[in-house]
């Protein structure tokens, strides 16, 4: 059994594409069948149901599919025993939400950076549906996310801790020397808001919807980095995960907003495809992004 076959079959079975498995593996679609013809002849077997343009595992495919993965993750396993090298060298994928990525990954990177100079690291910045797509098509490695805990058969999460999301304002807005606001009162100001994609503002909505309001932004935006900058002018409010703000609000430059009868929160989540073979290089990542929350 030509172990080039059994590769071309997981990455068919993953994609659920023939030309996109071939597309991906840098092969012709012709090559990529052949390959799939002959490992179903070996096995005397069908692996896929090809009706129109969907591509399915049959009930035997599912099952190689299962012993398939276990082959390669094996391998991956001994060709790195018997490497030789113990200095990380290779590349990982990252995908996150840009509020993450523009507060938590600078410091996170440099310090991944300095323990592991010769690591390609690429980030992938998304909503958490898109980055968690992309994880399960193989395109990216690792998901750290924001969102209400979700859950998956297929993902194996490291990482899943709460954060508040809190209404605030600069320091010097009248509104940051009240108490007891309403939700009516913060959100009938001048609003700044992350773009519709983010899991929080998302959320808020849904809160909104629930009790007959609406929020209407001036100004919507997926840099944080801008929202923040705005927000240091005194140019609005906005609704932010306590981790993007906190250095702020401990500098005096902006203030949470005590909002009466109301409390958000996220989840920080970080996961990977049960399939993926976890290299050094992920290994090493996810031991540093979860080192605060596992001491």
């Amino acid at each position: 059994m030509d172990l080039r076959e059994i590769n071309t079959f997981l990455h068919v079975a993953k994609l659920k594409s023939f030309s996109k498995a071939a597309e991906q593996m840098g092969y012709t679609q012709a090559a990529v069948t052949i390959q799939i013809k002959r490992l179903e002849s070996e096995l005397k077997v069908h692996l896929f149901d090809r009706i129109g343009k969907q591509t399915t595992l049959t009930h035997q495919g599912a099952i190689f599919y299962e012993y398939a993965s276990d082959i390669m993750k094996e391998l991956a396993q001994a060709a790195e025993a018997v490497s030789g090298s113990e200095e990380l060298n290779g590349r990982i994928c990252i995908g996150t939400i840009e509020s993450v990525c523009s507060s938590v990954f600078p410091e996170l990177l440099r310090k991944y950076h300095r323990l592991y100079p010769k690591v390609t690291i690429s980030i992938v910045t998304d909503s958490p549906e898109a980055l968690l797509h992309m994880m399960d098509k193989n395109v990216i490695d690792i998901v750290y996310f924001l969102d209400k805990p979700v859950y998956s058969k297929k993902w194996i999460k490291v990482l899943e801790e709460p954060e508040d999301v809190l209404f605030v304002c600069s320091s010097s807005n009248p509104l940051a020397k009240q108490t007891r606001l309403t939700l009516d009162e913060v959100i009938s100001h001048p609003f700044i808001s992350t773009e519709k994609d983010a899991s929080y503002r998302y959320l808020l909505e849904q809160y909104l919807t629930s009790v007959g309001k609406e929020l209407h932004p001036f100004l919507e935006t997926g840099n944080t980095e801008f929202i923040l900058d705005q927000l240091r002018h005194n140019l609005g409010i906005s609704f932010l995960p306590s981790f993007v703000v906190c250095h702020d609000i401990t500098l005096g430059k902006l203030s949470p907003l005590d909002v009466k009868d109301f409390k958000l929160r996220v989840w920080r989540q970080i996961v990977y495809h049960k399939d993926k073979w976890i290299t050094k290089e992920m290994d090493a990542f996810l031991k540093l992004a979860t080192k605060d929350f596992n001491p």
